[in-house]
């Protein structure tokens, strides 16, 4: 009998990626206001320098266990007492004047004035675009009382948070468990088995929901607990995986 349901957080509750897009989009589009520039590729180009400053920064290797995108690297405070955490706060504002420095001068435009103001702008645009998918709230309300709910999610716990707190739905769940809590993400068990202890169930009576095939599901089954793929695309991939392409889906499978 399932007690226990852990839900990821981003493409499962949250929107993330089309968040991101849109966040470079604007902010590039305050470059097109100054320059004769194509937003658009601007954009493009500074996700791309990012990415590439990102993975050559001091603490990749940490972002990458813990699960921290170059983009969150973009706009995330970096709040806590986590060892790597100072060391990224430190490197967190060159790395955003850096990443938009480099894509304007992909395009010809040296303006250090303006990779400042760009760096600054990112967070601000993306904080504007915290969107929260439609089915969330519903099959949430319908799981209240059923079940005990915790979220598992990789990243930085502060941005995490943040990004449920905006949600409106964190008032949902008796636990919250973030990759940068414990050091390591999704697909390692530890993480999962400190989701269970944190609602006192066990691998036997909890199900995991996520959108990751690798991360969400094929993690919680290796750690021994039931998984249930979240595929709003209906791809193609996992006929041996439960799914669901909606999460007001979610009850009616539980109750089966």
């Amino acid at each position: 009998m399932i007690r226990a349901v852990l839900l990821d957080l981003d493409e499962t509750l949250v929107v993330e990626e089309a968040a991101a897009r849109a966040t470079f989009a604007a902010t590039a589009a305050l470059a097109a206001q100054r320059h004769r520039i194509d937003a658009a590729a601007l954009g493009n180009d500074a996700r791309m320098r990012a990415r590439e400053l990102w993975r050559a920064g001091p603490s990749h290797a940490y972002c990458k266990r813990v699960g921290i995108s170059s983009w969150e690297g973009l706009w995330c405070r970096f709040e806590g007492d986590a060892e790597d955490l100072p060391e990224l706060r430190r490197w967190a504002p060159a790395y955003r004047r850096e990443t938009w420095r480099r894509a304007l001068a992909d395009h010809g435009i040296d303006d250090d004035g303006l990779a400042d103001e760009l760096a600054d702008r990112f967070g601000v645009e993306r904080r504007a675009r915290h969107q929260t998918f439609a089915d969330a709230a519903p099959a949430l309300e319908a799981l209240a009382g059923r079940y005990a709910l915790a979220v598992v999610t990789n990243g930085a716990s502060c941005l995490q948070r943040e990004k449920l707190a905006a949600s409106g739905l964190a008032d949902r769940f008796e636990a919250v468990v973030a990759g940068g809590d414990i050091g390591v993400g999704k697909p390692d068990r530890a993480i999962f088995a400190r989701a269970l202890d944190a609602v006192g169930a066990t691998p036997g009576n909890a199900v995991m929901v996520g959108n990751d095939l690798e991360k969400d599901v094929s993690g919680a089954v290796a750690a021994g607990i039931r998984a249930i793929w979240v595929n709003r695309e209906r791809a193609d991939g996992a006929p041996d995986v439960a799914s669901i392409a909606d999460l007001r889906e979610l009850p009616a499978l539980l109750s089966r």
